[in-house]
């Protein structure tokens, strides 16, 4: 009899025990362990992580990490990390979390508007997703990559079409850079091939021209028309004489550095540069910015008239008034000189 107690004793006392153990099983895998009070929380794990990387973010978002550590053990998570952006949900069990950062790697929406050059986009671009800027700098300057694809350091940044694009965060550089490479090689369809064959521009041709348009007119509704005077200047042989490349130039010698040139003045037109197109007619050796696709499209739908000159227009800013002869637009450049005057811009 004695012994039949202290066998019952010891199967109650199994019982607790299991009862307790499978309680524990449960809490750890399938109750609430988030401890933040908004919707969604989101982690960045980066290439080649470690758990204790992964469980230091974890740390202040869940309230309690030593049954998160159980499970992630239990379920080899600690072994099989993966980079990559991940959401929490609020009141997600132990489980689930576990379940969404080892399979459900959430994209990043990577936007860039007209960077001025490689540097400044790279900058851009490495504040969005985990590759840094001296690794995206030296995929995009890659000469072999450029080589390869038609393109050189004068129009590499040609590549790159400002908009919205779906990353995965942890994307490298060199893939960065191989999806840009795709998304140029979309937007140049069969159809605007042709029209650069029809204008005797090669691709990169028209991003150099559409850089100089996209540079001298915001306006998209204008841009078409100051294409049409650049492309009947390179018809007749004449020079561009674009106020941005001269800019442009100005900006690459060192007495310009960190300054804003407000006014175009005859001592820009005397910089030795092949940038310089009041001195070398033709088109520049590459782009002098990255242009809109509206740029773009104004070069390859550009408007067929008879206006050789333009100038900006004092009365409506942004905009500009077209000449077909020289002396009406001195006259229009006179005016807007006296304008610039009035305001007090001198250089």
């Amino acid at each position: 009899m004695y012994i039949k107690k202290i066998l019952w004793a010891i199967a109650l006392i199994g019982l607790a025990v299991a009862a307790y153990f499978a309680y524990y099983v449960y809490s750890a895998m399938f109750e609430p362990n988030t401890a933040f009070n908004n919707e969604k929380a989101y982690i960045y794990i980066p290439t080649n992580a470690t758990y204790d990387e992964v469980r230091e973010q974890l740390v202040p978002l869940l309230k309690d990490i030593d049954k998160f550590d159980a499970l992630a053990e239990r379920k080899q998570y600690t072994s099989n990390v993966r980079a990559g952006r991940y959401a929490i949900k609020k009141g997600m069990s132990n489980n689930d979390i576990i379940n969404s950062i080892r399979i459900n790697n959430i994209p990043v929406t990577v936007v860039f508007n007209n960077q001025e050059s490689l540097e400044k986009l790279a900058g851009r671009i490495s504040s969005q997703i985990e590759t840094d800027s001296t690794s995206l700098i030296k995929a995009m300057k890659d000469e072999a990559f450029l080589t390869q694809n038609g393109f050189s350091n004068y129009t590499a940044l040609g590549m790159y079409l400002p908009n919205s694009y779906q990353f995965e965060w942890n994307t490298s550089a060199e893939q960065f850079r191989e999806r840009m490479l795709m998304e140029y090689q979309r937007f140049w369809t069969d159809a605007r091939i042709a029209k650069a064959k029809n204008l005797n521009m090669s691709q990169n041709d028209v991003m150099t021209l559409a850089s100089i348009v996209y540079e001298e007119s915001k306006k998209k509704e204008e841009q078409p028309r100051v294409a049409g005077v650049y492309v009947n200047r390179l018809k007749l042989g004449m020079p561009l004489q674009a106020d941005p490349t001269l800019k442009f130039a100005a900006y690459q010698l060192p007495e310009y550095q960190n300054t804003v040139i407000k006014r175009v003045l005859n001592k820009h037109k005397e910089i030795e540069s092949s940038y310089n197109t009041y001195k070398y007619a033709g088109l520049p050796p590459g782009l002098i910015a990255m242009p809109d696709i509206s740029a773009i499209d104004a070069v390859l739908n550009y408007e067929k008239h008879n206006y050789l000159y333009f100038a900006a227009d004092a009365k409506r800013v942004g905009y500009h008034k077209f000449a077909k002869t020289l002396s009406q637009h001195n006259a229009n450049a006179r005016e807007y000189q006296r304008y610039l005057s009035s305001q007090g811009i001198y250089n």
